[in-house]
């Protein structure tokens, strides 16, 4: 009986154990994105990069459980949708009690609509935002207007922006311009892989100071870095930050980019990103939420967009 009981304590102790293992897991996808949706946070992003797009819910921003989306935990399918792959770096917008997902699929850029963040996103009429190839896609609203903002394949990934119509369904083709490509020293990184690489757009508007942030180098690179521009308008002209990269790898994460940022339930921003594995691996890419803040700039001009430590530790438990 004794040695029963040691069994079963044994048996019990390591099913705790698996469960602890499992819940402190961190989020594994790329490209994440986060919905503060009435005090929910849902998180999108890149994994089942061939099937659709997946969504993962919090309430506290540490324990994330999912993938929770409509079907079968995706919150997009592709059979809902324009497109047979590369799901890549969605956003999900909540305006007039419907959800908008921005989403790439075969390098192009496409909209999707929904009653629920869980989804299902789907298209009526399924067909992409733009003819040509385009990825990263950023809406921004600004004073009633409605950027676009995404990466086109022009000498490399260069950022893009236009204007959407207000059903945010087709673009004011001629509203259609260049923010900006590689041209800092850092994003000319001659680590491997090398490309010439500005993408994974996102529009801050802080006193009336407009920051676009991005990621510079190939997204394998080691040196894959945030960094962002400022301007007067959300149009330009860009002015990119001498300080630059503002988060980049260091003894403990390897590739940091693709960033979003969101306010939390009092009203605190926080970005959030990925990187990769290890140092030794790419994949899967690991998603990391940082708070953030504006400091006074010593040398005039906009304020500083400061990146402080990593506080939050992400923690998934599966559904």
């Amino acid at each position: 009986m004794a040695r029963l009981f040691s069994i079963l304590f044994v048996s019990a102790l390591l099913q705790c154990v698996n469960t602890l293992v499992s819940a402190q897991e961190p989020v594994k996808m790329g490209d994440p994105f986060i919905l503060n949706d009435r005090g929910t946070y849902y998180m999108y992003g890149t994994s089942d990069a061939q099937e659709g797009i997946k969504v993962y819910r919090s309430k506290n921003l540490n324990d994330w459980t999912g993938p929770v989306g409509a079907t079968g935990g995706f919150a997009l399918v592709k059979s809902d949708v324009w497109g047979e792959k590369g799901f890549w770096a969605p956003e999900v917008y909540h305006l007039d009690n419907r959800y908008y997902m921005f989403f790439c699929a075969e390098e192009h850029i496409a909209v999707a609509t929904s009653n629920s963040p869980l989804g299902p996103f789907v298209q009526e009429v399924k067909k992409p935002l733009i003819s040509t190839k385009a990825i990263d896609p950023h809406m921004f609203i600004d004073n009633g207007h409605k950027y676009l903002y995404y990466v086109a394949f022009t000498n490399g990934n260069v950022i893009w922006r236009c204007e959407l119509n207000d059903d945010l369904q087709s673009v004011k083709e001629n509203t259609v311009r260049k923010c900006f490509g590689a041209s800092q020293k850092w994003e000319l990184s001659r680590k491997k892989p090398v490309a010439r690489v500005n993408e994974g757009p996102f529009m801050l508007k802080h006193n009336n100071s407009y920051y676009l942030v991005y990621s510079a180098n190939h997204f394998a690179n080691p040196d894959y870095s945030i960094g962002y521009a400022t301007a007067p308008k959300p149009t330009g002209p860009w002015t990119k930050y001498k300080g630059n990269p503002i988060v980049s790898s260091t003894d403990k994460i390897t590739g940091p980019g693709h960033c979003g940022f969101f306010r939390d339930r009092k009203g605190n921003l926080y970005i959030v990103y990925h990187s990769h594995f290890s140092a030794a691996q790419l994949s899967p890419r690991i998603v990391h939420i940082n708070r953030c803040e504006f400091i006074p700039n010593p040398d005039g001009g906009p304020d500083l967009l400061k990146i402080r430590p990593p506080k939050i530790k992400i923690r998934h438990r599966k559904q």
